[in-house]
Protein backbone atom coordinates (compact mmCIF):
# COMPACT_ATOMS: atom_id res chain seq x y z
CA UNK A 1 0.00 0.00 0.00
CA UNK A 2 1.20 3.61 -1.34
CA UNK A 3 3.13 4.97 2.07
CA UNK A 4 3.43 1.95 4.07
CA UNK A 5 6.91 0.54 5.02
CA UNK A 6 8.19 -2.32 3.53
CA UNK A 7 8.15 -3.95 7.06
CA UNK A 8 4.72 -2.71 7.90
CA UNK A 9 3.47 -3.92 4.39
CA UNK A 10 5.20 -7.56 4.87
CA UNK A 11 3.38 -7.95 8.11
CA UNK A 12 -0.16 -6.72 7.36
CA UNK A 13 -0.17 -8.61 4.17
CA UNK A 14 0.80 -12.04 5.84
CA UNK A 15 -1.88 -11.37 8.34
CA UNK A 16 -4.44 -10.32 5.86
CA UNK A 17 -3.56 -13.50 4.02
CA UNK A 18 -3.32 -16.45 6.67
CA UNK A 19 -5.67 -19.19 5.97
CA UNK A 20 -7.83 -17.87 8.58
CA UNK A 21 -11.50 -16.99 8.87
CA UNK A 22 -12.59 -13.12 8.57
CA UNK A 23 -15.13 -11.67 11.08
CA UNK A 24 -17.20 -11.41 7.09
CA UNK A 25 -17.93 -15.23 7.76
CA UNK A 26 -17.67 -16.43 11.07
CA UNK A 27 -20.68 -17.81 12.90
CA UNK A 28 -20.40 -17.78 16.53
CA UNK A 29 -18.40 -20.64 17.37
CA UNK A 30 -15.98 -19.44 15.46
CA UNK A 31 -15.95 -16.04 16.87
CA UNK A 32 -15.52 -17.53 20.09
CA UNK A 33 -13.03 -20.35 19.05
CA UNK A 34 -11.15 -16.82 17.39
CA UNK A 35 -11.37 -15.31 21.01
CA UNK A 36 -9.20 -17.88 23.09
CA UNK A 37 -6.53 -17.76 20.13
CA UNK A 38 -3.68 -16.07 21.84
CA UNK A 39 -0.32 -15.42 19.73
CA UNK A 40 2.58 -16.71 21.52
CA UNK A 41 5.17 -14.28 23.06
CA UNK A 42 7.93 -15.42 22.10
CA UNK A 43 10.14 -15.03 19.18
CA UNK A 44 9.89 -14.26 16.14
CA UNK A 45 6.10 -12.96 16.87
CA UNK A 46 7.12 -11.11 19.69
CA UNK A 47 9.93 -9.11 17.18
CA UNK A 48 6.17 -7.53 16.12
CA UNK A 49 4.18 -7.14 18.91
CA UNK A 50 6.84 -6.80 21.76
CA UNK A 51 8.06 -8.40 24.61
CA UNK A 52 5.83 -9.08 27.74
CA UNK A 53 7.83 -7.48 30.68
CA UNK A 54 8.94 -9.61 33.36
CA UNK A 55 9.20 -7.60 36.00
CA UNK A 56 5.34 -7.20 35.45
CA UNK A 57 3.09 -9.54 37.68
CA UNK A 58 0.56 -10.76 35.87
CA UNK A 59 -2.86 -11.45 38.24
CA UNK A 60 -6.61 -12.00 37.68
CA UNK A 61 -9.20 -10.75 39.61
CA UNK A 62 -13.22 -10.19 39.72
CA UNK A 63 -15.37 -7.37 39.75
CA UNK A 64 -19.36 -6.96 39.04
CA UNK A 65 -21.60 -5.60 36.27
CA UNK A 66 -24.55 -3.89 37.13
CA UNK A 67 -26.73 -7.11 36.41
CA UNK A 68 -24.83 -9.29 38.67
CA UNK A 69 -22.35 -10.94 35.83
CA UNK A 70 -19.00 -11.04 36.50
CA UNK A 71 -16.44 -9.12 34.97
CA UNK A 72 -12.90 -10.74 35.05
CA UNK A 73 -10.21 -8.76 34.86
CA UNK A 74 -6.39 -8.83 34.17
CA UNK A 75 -4.19 -7.05 36.78
CA UNK A 76 -0.66 -6.19 35.38
CA UNK A 77 1.58 -4.78 38.76
CA UNK A 78 4.52 -3.42 37.75
CA UNK A 79 7.92 -4.14 40.55
CA UNK A 80 7.33 -2.08 44.02
CA UNK A 81 7.94 1.63 43.79
CA UNK A 82 7.10 2.82 46.98
CA UNK A 83 3.90 4.10 47.70
CA UNK A 84 0.33 2.76 45.84
CA UNK A 85 0.70 3.83 42.04
CA UNK A 86 -1.78 4.89 39.99
CA UNK A 87 -4.62 2.59 38.41
CA UNK A 88 -4.92 2.55 33.92
CA UNK A 89 -7.88 1.22 32.89
CA UNK A 90 -7.26 -0.74 29.94
CA UNK A 91 -10.17 -1.43 27.08
CA UNK A 92 -9.01 -4.05 24.50
CA UNK A 93 -9.89 -3.61 20.85
CA UNK A 94 -11.29 -6.13 18.64
CA UNK A 95 -14.99 -4.58 17.08
CA UNK A 96 -16.84 -5.64 20.48
CA UNK A 97 -16.57 -9.01 19.08
CA UNK A 98 -13.15 -10.71 18.97
CA UNK A 99 -9.99 -10.05 21.02
CA UNK A 100 -9.19 -10.60 25.25
CA UNK A 101 -7.21 -9.52 27.86
CA UNK A 102 -4.50 -11.87 27.28
CA UNK A 103 -3.60 -10.79 24.20
CA UNK A 104 -2.54 -7.46 25.34
CA UNK A 105 -0.26 -8.59 27.54
CA UNK A 106 2.77 -6.94 25.93
CA UNK A 107 0.88 -3.82 25.82
CA UNK A 108 0.06 -3.64 29.04
CA UNK A 109 3.02 -5.18 30.90
CA UNK A 110 4.88 -2.39 28.96
CA UNK A 111 2.60 0.30 30.25
CA UNK A 112 2.59 -1.06 33.85
CA UNK A 113 6.16 -0.92 33.63
CA UNK A 114 7.34 2.30 32.00
CA UNK A 115 3.97 4.71 33.43
CA UNK A 116 4.73 3.12 36.85
CA UNK A 117 1.10 1.83 37.04
CA UNK A 118 -1.40 -0.85 38.09
CA UNK A 119 -3.10 -1.69 34.80
CA UNK A 120 -6.66 -3.23 34.74
CA UNK A 121 -7.40 -5.10 31.35
CA UNK A 122 -11.43 -5.56 31.42
CA UNK A 123 -12.77 -8.63 30.03
CA UNK A 124 -16.22 -6.66 29.02
CA UNK A 125 -19.12 -8.84 27.28
CA UNK A 126 -19.22 -9.13 23.97
CA UNK A 127 -21.46 -9.17 20.59
CA UNK A 128 -22.98 -11.01 19.31
CA UNK A 129 -23.92 -12.75 22.69
CA UNK A 130 -24.78 -9.26 23.82
CA UNK A 131 -25.56 -6.18 22.02
CA UNK A 132 -25.06 -2.85 22.61
CA UNK A 133 -24.73 -1.51 25.14
CA UNK A 134 -23.39 -3.89 26.94
CA UNK A 135 -19.76 -3.67 26.24
CA UNK A 136 -20.10 0.06 27.35
CA UNK A 137 -21.71 -0.37 30.35
CA UNK A 138 -19.35 -2.90 31.78
CA UNK A 139 -16.53 -0.94 31.50
CA UNK A 140 -18.10 2.22 33.38
CA UNK A 141 -19.00 -0.46 36.40
CA UNK A 142 -15.37 -1.53 36.17
CA UNK A 143 -14.33 1.49 36.45
CA UNK A 144 -16.82 3.25 38.68
CA UNK A 145 -15.05 -0.22 41.09
CA UNK A 146 -11.89 1.24 40.92
CA UNK A 147 -11.95 2.80 44.26
CA UNK A 148 -13.10 -0.11 46.10
CA UNK A 149 -10.53 -2.48 44.70
CA UNK A 150 -7.50 -0.14 44.54
CA UNK A 151 -6.43 -1.28 48.02
CA UNK A 152 -6.07 -4.87 46.82
CA UNK A 153 -3.98 -4.00 43.37
CA UNK A 154 -1.54 -1.68 45.70
CA UNK A 155 -3.46 1.26 43.66
CA UNK A 156 -4.14 4.77 44.57
CA UNK A 157 -8.13 5.84 43.80
CA UNK A 158 -7.32 8.65 43.38
CA UNK A 159 -5.61 8.51 40.59
CA UNK A 160 -7.22 6.69 37.13
CA UNK A 161 -7.11 6.96 33.70
CA UNK A 162 -8.44 4.73 31.25
CA UNK A 163 -7.01 3.92 27.18
CA UNK A 164 -7.80 1.64 25.07
CA UNK A 165 -7.46 0.86 21.01
CA UNK A 166 -9.94 0.80 18.55
CA UNK A 167 -12.88 -0.61 19.88
CA UNK A 168 -11.99 -0.14 22.53
CA UNK A 169 -10.73 3.34 22.71
CA UNK A 170 -14.46 3.60 21.62
CA UNK A 171 -15.49 2.14 25.24
CA UNK A 172 -13.13 4.42 26.81
CA UNK A 173 -14.34 7.78 25.25
CA UNK A 174 -18.42 6.40 26.20
CA UNK A 175 -16.86 5.48 30.01
CA UNK A 176 -15.59 9.10 30.59
CA UNK A 177 -18.94 10.52 28.82
CA UNK A 178 -20.76 8.18 31.35
CA UNK A 179 -19.26 8.70 34.29
CA UNK A 180 -18.89 12.74 33.61
CA UNK A 181 -23.00 12.73 33.29
CA UNK A 182 -23.90 9.86 35.86
CA UNK A 183 -21.40 9.39 38.59
CA UNK A 184 -18.08 7.98 38.89
CA UNK A 185 -14.49 8.20 40.29
CA UNK A 186 -12.26 11.29 38.77
CA UNK A 187 -10.72 10.33 35.88
CA UNK A 188 -7.28 11.87 35.23
CA UNK A 189 -6.83 11.32 31.61
CA UNK A 190 -7.79 9.50 28.50
CA UNK A 191 -5.95 7.72 26.19
CA UNK A 192 -7.76 6.75 22.80
CA UNK A 193 -5.79 4.86 20.39
CA UNK A 194 -7.24 5.00 16.67
CA UNK A 195 -10.64 5.04 18.37
CA UNK A 196 -14.00 4.58 16.57
CA UNK A 197 -16.06 7.37 17.27
CA UNK A 198 -18.90 7.83 14.85
CA UNK A 199 -21.13 4.55 13.95
CA UNK A 200 -22.94 7.01 10.77
CA UNK A 201 -19.72 5.65 9.37
CA UNK A 202 -19.78 8.64 7.05
CA UNK A 203 -16.20 10.31 7.37
CA UNK A 204 -14.18 10.56 4.21
CA UNK A 205 -11.36 7.97 5.29
CA UNK A 206 -14.12 5.32 5.55
CA UNK A 207 -14.31 5.62 1.71
CA UNK A 208 -10.48 6.14 1.00
CA UNK A 209 -9.66 3.44 2.75
CA UNK A 210 -12.02 1.19 2.40
CA UNK A 211 -9.78 -1.68 1.71
CA UNK A 212 -7.26 -0.96 3.93
CA UNK A 213 -4.77 -3.67 5.43
CA UNK A 214 -6.03 -5.04 8.78
CA UNK A 215 -9.51 -3.16 9.13
CA UNK A 216 -11.49 -2.71 6.02
CA UNK A 217 -15.05 -1.21 5.04
CA UNK A 218 -16.56 -4.16 5.21
CA UNK A 219 -15.44 -5.86 8.28
CA UNK A 220 -16.43 -2.32 9.83
CA UNK A 221 -19.83 -3.39 9.11
CA UNK A 222 -19.75 -6.96 10.02
CA UNK A 223 -18.72 -6.29 13.57
CA UNK A 224 -21.20 -2.93 14.04
CA UNK A 225 -23.67 -5.50 12.54
CA UNK A 226 -22.61 -7.86 15.54
CA UNK A 227 -22.85 -5.06 18.20
CA UNK A 228 -25.58 -2.88 17.45
CA UNK A 229 -28.06 -6.27 15.86
CA UNK A 230 -31.07 -6.37 13.84
CA UNK A 231 -32.52 -3.49 16.24
CA UNK A 232 -30.48 -1.72 18.65
CA UNK A 233 -28.79 1.37 19.40
CA UNK A 234 -29.52 3.95 16.43
CA UNK A 235 -26.34 4.98 15.15
CA UNK A 236 -25.89 8.36 16.51
CA UNK A 237 -26.86 7.02 20.20
CA UNK A 238 -23.51 8.50 22.35
CA UNK A 239 -23.32 5.11 23.85
CA UNK A 240 -22.23 3.76 20.39
CA UNK A 241 -20.51 7.24 18.78
CA UNK A 242 -19.30 9.12 21.36
CA UNK A 243 -18.56 11.71 18.41
CA UNK A 244 -22.31 12.78 18.48
CA UNK A 245 -22.89 13.61 22.17
CA UNK A 246 -24.77 16.66 22.64
CA UNK A 247 -21.81 18.17 25.21
CA UNK A 248 -18.21 17.31 25.32
CA UNK A 249 -17.08 20.07 28.00
CA UNK A 250 -16.05 18.75 31.70
CA UNK A 251 -14.48 15.92 29.71
CA UNK A 252 -10.72 14.61 30.94
CA UNK A 253 -7.56 15.52 29.21
CA UNK A 254 -7.25 13.33 25.94
CA UNK A 255 -4.61 11.67 23.82
CA UNK A 256 -6.32 10.77 20.34
CA UNK A 257 -3.76 8.49 18.35
CA UNK A 258 -4.54 8.04 14.65
CA UNK A 259 -3.42 5.92 11.64
CA UNK A 260 -3.21 7.52 8.25
CA UNK A 261 -4.06 4.52 6.61
CA UNK A 262 -7.26 3.63 8.56
CA UNK A 263 -10.74 4.13 7.71
CA UNK A 264 -11.28 5.06 11.27
CA UNK A 265 -8.49 8.19 11.24
CA UNK A 266 -10.94 10.92 10.47
CA UNK A 267 -13.21 10.00 13.54
CA UNK A 268 -10.59 9.86 15.79
CA UNK A 269 -9.12 13.60 14.49
CA UNK A 270 -12.83 15.00 14.49
CA UNK A 271 -13.67 13.24 18.00
CA UNK A 272 -10.18 15.23 18.84
CA UNK A 273 -11.58 18.29 17.26
CA UNK A 274 -15.00 17.94 18.99
CA UNK A 275 -12.84 17.83 22.42
CA UNK A 276 -10.40 20.50 21.80
CA UNK A 277 -13.49 22.76 20.73
CA UNK A 278 -15.39 22.03 24.32
CA UNK A 279 -12.01 23.46 25.69
CA UNK A 280 -10.66 20.03 26.47
CA UNK A 281 -7.03 19.68 26.80
CA UNK A 282 -5.92 17.09 23.74
CA UNK A 283 -3.10 15.97 21.93
CA UNK A 284 -4.04 14.51 18.52
CA UNK A 285 -1.58 12.56 16.79
CA UNK A 286 -1.86 11.01 13.06
CA UNK A 287 1.00 8.80 12.28
CA UNK A 288 1.73 8.63 8.74
CA UNK A 289 2.62 5.08 7.43
CA UNK A 290 0.71 2.93 9.51
CA UNK A 291 -2.43 1.24 9.45
CA UNK A 292 -4.97 0.15 11.77
CA UNK A 293 -3.92 -1.54 14.80
CA UNK A 294 -0.23 -0.64 15.12
CA UNK A 295 0.11 -0.28 18.62
CA UNK A 296 -0.35 -4.35 18.84
CA UNK A 297 2.43 -4.67 16.45
CA UNK A 298 4.77 -2.06 17.77
CA UNK A 299 8.08 -3.66 15.82
CA UNK A 300 6.62 -3.60 12.21
CA UNK A 301 6.43 -0.31 12.16
CA UNK A 302 8.70 2.88 11.68
CA UNK A 303 6.56 4.70 14.40
CA UNK A 304 5.93 2.12 16.99
CA UNK A 305 8.80 3.05 19.61
CA UNK A 306 7.25 7.38 19.06
CA UNK A 307 3.27 6.26 19.37
CA UNK A 308 4.32 4.43 22.82
CA UNK A 309 6.99 6.88 23.95
CA UNK A 310 3.97 9.57 23.70
CA UNK A 311 1.59 7.35 25.47
CA UNK A 312 3.61 6.63 28.30
CA UNK A 313 4.78 10.31 28.74
CA UNK A 314 1.21 11.68 28.26
CA UNK A 315 0.09 8.75 31.21
CA UNK A 316 2.37 9.86 32.92
CA UNK A 317 1.85 13.42 33.23
CA UNK A 318 -1.22 13.31 33.90
CA UNK A 319 -0.91 10.55 37.01
CA UNK A 320 1.20 12.35 38.84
Amino acid sequence: MKGMPLRTWVLTTVLDRLPRQSILDMDLQEIQRARRSVPPTVPPYSWATGKVARSVTIGTDALAARDGATLPVRVYVPAPAGGPLPTLVFLHGGGWVLGSPRMYDPLCSFLAAEVGAVVVNVDYRMAPEHRAPTAALDCVDAVRQVPTHAARWGSDPSRIAVAGDSAGGNLAAVVCQVVRDEGGPPIAHQALLYPGTDATMSQPSIREHADAPVLTRRKIEAFLGHYRGPDGLAARDPLLSPLWAADHTGLPPALVQTADLDPLRDEGMLYAERLSGAGVPVRLTNYLGAPHGFASFPGATHIGGQARAELVTELRRHLR
